[in-house]
């Protein structure tokens, strides 16, 4: 049987102001177990901004999501222009700030946020195709938007994001870090990791059946 072919999306480097680097380490440790071809992609613009992670404020420094987002996956990763989906099976998004501020303003807009078009125009060319997409932690707020539809998606228990998916015409489904949250109907696979998750070993739970349920869906 031919192998997956997925794409993951990366949006930097870091949970404050990229990809969370554990769920993305997750995501890809996952994929390679289950023998899945995997081509990553990032959007070749600056970050909003950037963020010390040891202590949480802003730096005076500009850094290129793009360029980031290379750290992890040891520099072969792709513009997120160049990503079709006519070349993939599934695309799974992993979480991180980075998705609430360089795939969209949703960190700032909440609700009422806008989506990179490069990325919004990927998702919505999967879902056309009938491929899944597998979403993590907070990327699945902004499954509303994209496809416009009434998905059913979460990210955990977290009251306040789930109003917003809620406001913009989802359907929040609450989620242990565990689990998942599966819509067949559009095909989309989403769990809550760092939304929930007190140690990596919690987010790999939930993380690890996205992926094999993303797999199995892809056919």
């Amino acid at each position: 049987m031919q192998n997956k072919k997925i794409a993951v999306v990366i949006s930097g480097c870091g949970v404050f102001d990229g990809a969370e680097i554990y769920e993305t380490a997750l995501t890809m440790l996952r994929l390679d177990q289950q023998d899945a071809e995997v081509t990553c992609f990032a959007p070749d613009t600056e970050q909003m901004h950037v963020i010390n992670h040891l202590t949480g404020e802003p730096m005076e420094e500009k850094r290129n999501v793009l360029t980031e987002a290379s750290r992890i996956n040891r520099g072969q990763v792709s513009p997120l222009t160049e990503a079709r989906a006519d070349d993939f099976d599934a695309v799974i998004v992993p979480g991180g700030f980075g998705v609430a501020k360089n795939l969209s303003d949703f960190a700032v807009e909440g609700s009422g946020c806008r989506i990179r078009p490069e990325f919004s125009e990927l998702l919505q060319s999967f879902h056309s195709q009938k491929k899944p997409i597998g979403l993590v932690c907070i990327a699945p707020a902004l499954i509303p938007r994209i496809l416009n539809a009434g998905v059913s998606c979460t990210i955990g228990h977290d009251a306040a994001t789930a109003g917003e998916i809620d406001r913009m015409g989802g359907v929040h489904i609450s989620c242990n870090v565990d689990e998942i949250v599966i819509d067949h109907e559009h095909r989309v696979v989403t769990t809550p990791a760092y939304m929930e998750a007190n140690r990596i070993s919690d987010a790999a739970k939930g993380i690890f059946k996205l992926v094999d349920k993303v797999l199995d869906m892809a056919g």
